[in-house]
């Protein structure tokens, strides 16, 4: 039984130094060290020995079993080591490379617009004021001297919720909203971007929703000169410094007198061509003096102070600058459309 031990752990030396893969090495742990292997074969018939010859096959046994243990293990950590050796020059990366470039992304033209509105009239000392896009009837309307059935309501087409609630139609209950909260009647000096809705069919020129940026100063010995000034400044920031303005005689319910701004045409200079209508001017904003029913009702008083607003649209000054003709591309989201204008 000795040399049949012997012969056992030989031939099993011999396959373990012969496989080439882990699989193999599975097989022959369970060809010689499984409960139907070799060496387990040959253990079952050690009850015929006597006792004398029991102890001393039982230690050659053990013996046997542990060499072929450890060579097992030897050979099947140096075939992973191999296996892992492959795997990682099969699946090598050539760190030269140049890498795949992620493209960025950016803001939208009209948040750009916007920010470089706001950036403007900060600049000039303006806050940036929020309000809510469900606004109520009073704030949306009567506090700007619109009160029930003005015929000037006519002029903002609204999508109502109830009699009271509605998608606000400018962003100038903003301006009522701040001067109202203001019960120390200190200076306001602010602008306010925001969506606005109007019940109107969707064109080149028209949208249903579309953004209003609308600014107001109150306070003593605010004049008509002083919005000249401002929006002189911030036609020449946003289309050049060769601009020039002109305030015409408007109408408008919350400012009195109330006036609308053109700009003189940067593609004529003035001279008159098919984008001014031969005019030589384009219209950019609404203004004027806050009309002192407005202020009234805002908590100030008319004899003391005075201020002037103004209202704009984004998108007709992105339109305007870019030469953009339909307002509808800023809202398909067309990136063919969205990268012309994307800055780095």
């Amino acid at each position: 039984m000795k040399e049949q031990l012997e012969s056992i752990q030989a031939e099993a030396l011999d396959k373990i130094a012969e496989a080439d893969e882990r699989k193999q090495l599975q097989d022959i742990k369970v060809a010689y060290l499984g409960k139907k292997g070799s060496l387990t074969s040959v253990l079952r018939g050690m009850g015929k020995l006597s006792k004398e010859e029991r102890p001393v096959v039982g230690e050659i046994a053990n013996r046997v079993r542990e060499t072929i243990t450890a060579a097992l293990d030897e050979k099947d950590e140096k075939l992973e080591k191999e296996e892992m050796e492959e795997q990682l020059e099969a699946e090598a990366i050539d760190i030269s490379l140049p890498g795949r470039p992620v493209p960025d992304g950016g803001a939208h033209l009209l948040t750009s617009i916007v920010e470089e509105i706001e950036d403007l009239f900060i600049g000039m000392g303006f806050e940036v004021r929020e309000g809510p896009e469900v606004e109520t009837d009073y704030f949306n309307f009567e506090a700007l001297n619109l009160p029930k059935n003005h015929p000037a309501r006519d002029m903002q087409d609204t999508f109502y919720i109830t009699n009271e609630l509605l998608m606000r139609t400018h962003t100038s209950p903003v301006q009522a909203r701040t001067m109202k909260a203001n019960e120390q009647n200190k200076p306001v000096k602010m602008i306010c971007p925001g969506k606005v809705y109007r019940r109107d069919t969707d064109d080149a020129t028209h949208s249903h929703q579309f953004t209003q940026i609308e600014g107001l100063y109150v306070d003593t010995d605010v004049r008509m000169s002083d919005l000249k000034g401002i929006l002189d400044k911030f036609a020449k920031k946003m289309f050049g410094a060769d601009r020039e303005i002109r305030l015409r005689p408007s109408f408008f319910p919350f400012t009195e007198p109330s006036v609308e701004m053109d700009i003189s045409c940067k593609v004529c200079n003035g001279e008159g061509c098919s984008v001014c209508k031969q005019t030589g001017w384009i219209e950019i904003l609404g203004g004027g003096m806050v009309h002192p029913n407005v202020l009234e009702m805002a908590g100030y008083d008319p004899e003391k102070y005075s201020g002037f607003a103004f209202g704009m649209g984004p998108e007709r000054i992105a339109m305007l600058k870019y030469g953009i003709n339909d307002i509808r591309q800023f809202y398909l989201n067309d990136k063919r459309f969205l990268k012309q204008y994307h800055k780095a």
